[in-house]
Protein backbone atom coordinates (compact mmCIF):
# COMPACT_ATOMS: atom_id res chain seq x y z
CA UNK A 1 0.00 0.00 0.00
CA UNK A 2 1.23 3.61 -0.96
CA UNK A 3 1.77 6.13 1.28
CA UNK A 4 -0.51 8.73 1.30
CA UNK A 5 -0.54 12.48 3.69
CA UNK A 6 -2.98 15.72 3.33
CA UNK A 7 -2.73 18.82 5.40
CA UNK A 8 -3.58 21.99 5.05
CA UNK A 9 -2.14 25.86 5.91
CA UNK A 10 -3.42 29.35 5.66
CA UNK A 11 -0.69 31.39 3.12
CA UNK A 12 0.13 34.39 4.89
CA UNK A 13 2.79 35.85 2.91
CA UNK A 14 1.23 39.19 1.48
CA UNK A 15 1.89 38.90 -2.33
CA UNK A 16 -0.05 34.72 -1.77
CA UNK A 17 1.26 31.98 -4.22
CA UNK A 18 2.98 33.78 -6.29
CA UNK A 19 6.04 34.24 -9.02
CA UNK A 20 8.83 33.73 -6.16
CA UNK A 21 6.84 31.41 -3.68
CA UNK A 22 5.64 29.34 -6.56
CA UNK A 23 8.86 28.83 -7.84
CA UNK A 24 10.39 27.92 -3.68
CA UNK A 25 7.00 25.51 -3.54
CA UNK A 26 7.23 23.69 -6.57
CA UNK A 27 11.10 23.45 -6.11
CA UNK A 28 10.57 21.69 -3.06
CA UNK A 29 7.47 19.43 -4.14
CA UNK A 30 9.92 18.04 -6.80
CA UNK A 31 12.86 17.18 -4.37
CA UNK A 32 10.47 14.57 -3.43
CA UNK A 33 9.34 11.31 -4.90
CA UNK A 34 5.90 11.35 -4.16
CA UNK A 35 3.30 12.55 -6.00
CA UNK A 36 1.92 15.89 -4.51
CA UNK A 37 -0.62 18.19 -5.72
CA UNK A 38 -2.57 20.99 -4.18
CA UNK A 39 -6.04 22.50 -3.88
CA UNK A 40 -7.90 25.71 -2.99
CA UNK A 41 -10.71 23.83 -1.57
CA UNK A 42 -10.68 20.60 -0.02
CA UNK A 43 -12.54 18.45 -3.04
CA UNK A 44 -10.41 20.15 -5.69
CA UNK A 45 -9.61 20.53 -8.30
CA UNK A 46 -6.41 19.81 -7.73
CA UNK A 47 -2.84 20.77 -9.05
CA UNK A 48 -0.02 19.21 -9.63
CA UNK A 49 2.63 20.70 -7.22
CA UNK A 50 5.77 20.07 -9.14
CA UNK A 51 4.12 22.31 -11.90
CA UNK A 52 5.18 25.79 -12.25
CA UNK A 53 2.59 27.11 -14.26
CA UNK A 54 -0.37 25.04 -12.48
CA UNK A 55 1.00 26.49 -9.37
CA UNK A 56 0.73 29.75 -10.47
CA UNK A 57 -2.90 29.41 -12.15
CA UNK A 58 -3.81 29.02 -9.12
CA UNK A 59 -3.44 32.44 -8.22
CA UNK A 60 -4.02 31.50 -4.16
CA UNK A 61 -3.41 35.19 -2.26
CA UNK A 62 -3.37 35.79 1.52
CA UNK A 63 -5.19 34.61 3.55
CA UNK A 64 -5.89 31.37 1.51
CA UNK A 65 -6.80 27.81 2.69
CA UNK A 66 -3.85 25.58 1.03
CA UNK A 67 -4.90 21.97 0.63
CA UNK A 68 -1.76 19.84 0.16
CA UNK A 69 -1.59 16.31 -0.21
CA UNK A 70 1.21 13.73 -1.41
CA UNK A 71 0.93 9.77 -2.26
CA UNK A 72 3.96 7.46 -2.52
CA UNK A 73 7.40 7.05 -1.35
CA UNK A 74 7.93 10.45 1.17
CA UNK A 75 4.42 11.31 1.34
CA UNK A 76 4.95 12.86 4.73
CA UNK A 77 8.04 14.77 4.14
CA UNK A 78 6.75 15.72 1.34
CA UNK A 79 3.46 17.46 2.90
CA UNK A 80 5.57 17.89 6.00
CA UNK A 81 8.43 20.45 4.26
CA UNK A 82 5.80 22.09 2.21
CA UNK A 83 3.32 22.53 4.99
CA UNK A 84 6.52 24.25 7.18
CA UNK A 85 7.64 26.27 3.68
CA UNK A 86 4.02 28.24 3.84
CA UNK A 87 4.26 28.59 7.11
CA UNK A 88 7.45 30.28 6.98
CA UNK A 89 6.21 32.90 4.34
CA UNK A 90 8.51 31.00 2.12
CA UNK A 91 11.19 32.31 3.75
CA UNK A 92 11.48 35.45 2.44
CA UNK A 93 9.66 37.56 5.75
CA UNK A 94 9.06 41.04 5.51
CA UNK A 95 12.56 42.01 3.85
CA UNK A 96 10.72 40.82 0.32
CA UNK A 97 7.33 42.54 0.41
CA UNK A 98 7.00 45.17 -2.20
CA UNK A 99 5.69 48.87 -1.22
CA UNK A 100 4.21 51.39 -3.81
Amino acid sequence: MSAFAEATVVITHDVGLHARPSVKFTKLAKSFAAEVEIALAANGPWFDAKSIVKVMAAKAPKGTVLHIRASGDGANDAVDALVELVRRDFDEGADHVRTA
